[in-house]
């Protein structure tokens, strides 16, 4: 798969990719990240790329032409098949595993990464596709919301992970949080390793994470517990459990 990014700050990007166990998908190719800058096609020679928005107001406003240049020359190197174009923006759809799964399936896509104000609207209307945002806050660009994307979508790359399974296990695979996780030393002062973990009863640990798991995401997003129950995913040990827990 191929990610093409515009982005005005290409150096914030390259460094992300050959560092942690996700090096590898870009190494070996599995996910090929490509960058654009914006201020190569501009037009005039102090290479603006912004300028005052029309209306009045503080900041300044990404403009058309040098984004639909950029956008022109990655499509054409991309053999100028159709692809998708997202923008990260505090408007868009909020990413989710389940989105990152799909996007991992692609083929790839064009990544918008605004900067200042944000980017002339019409440019949005006239080539994105999909509008993405991490959350309810701000950013002061969207290189971040992109270097998480191509974080998510790596890690479920196939032989990327040590352990093919361990994305299976992550936070929001299977709609939950994930359940707590141990390691040595058994006994840390007063603190020890749950005794179901050492006793190598495979089928007694993997209900301790499961009801963990649910506990956990009870807790802290119920949300996630309504939505899980209506897809159908919680069976009736599950309930029993959180039934417990009341």
């Amino acid at each position: 798969m191929r990610f093409d990014l515009l982005t005005l700050f290409p150096e914030l990007i390259a460094p992300h990719l050959v560092h942690g166990i996700n090096r590898r998908a870009f190494a070996n190719g599995q996910v090929d990240v490509r960058c654009w800058n914006p201020r190569d096609f501009a037009d005039d020679a102090y290479r603006r790329v912004d300028d005052r928005p029309f209306g009045g107001g503080p900041g300044m406003v990404m403009m058309v032409e040098p984004l639909e240049r950029a956008l022109a020359a990655a499509r054409a190197d991309r053999g100028g098949a159709a692809c998708p174009v997202l923008h990260f923006s505090p408007a868009g759809r909020v990413l989710t595993q389940a989105e990152v799964q799909t996007w991992a399936e692609s083929e790839g896509a064009i990544l918008v990464c605004g900067r200042y104000e944000g980017i002339d609207q019409r440019f949005v209307d006239r080539h994105v596709t999909h509008e993405l945002s991490l959350g309810d806050f701000v950013l002061s660009g969207g290189e971040l919301p992109a270097l998480a994307l191509l974080d998510a979508v790596a890690r479920l790359q196939p032989g990327v992970l040590g352990d093919a399974a361990s994305h299976q296990q992550d936070s929001f695979s299977d709609g939950l949080l994930d359940c707590p996780h141990y390691s040595r030393p058994e006994q840390l002062g007063d603190d020890l390793v749950p005794p179901v973990l050492l006793s190598g009863h495979h089928a007694h640990i993997e209900r301790w994470r499961r009801e963990q798991s649910l506990r956990l995401t009870q807790q802290r997003r119920p949300d996630l517990i309504v939505a899980a129950r209506a897809a159908g995913r919680l069976s009736r040990a599950d309930e029993a459990y959180l039934a417990s827990l009341a």
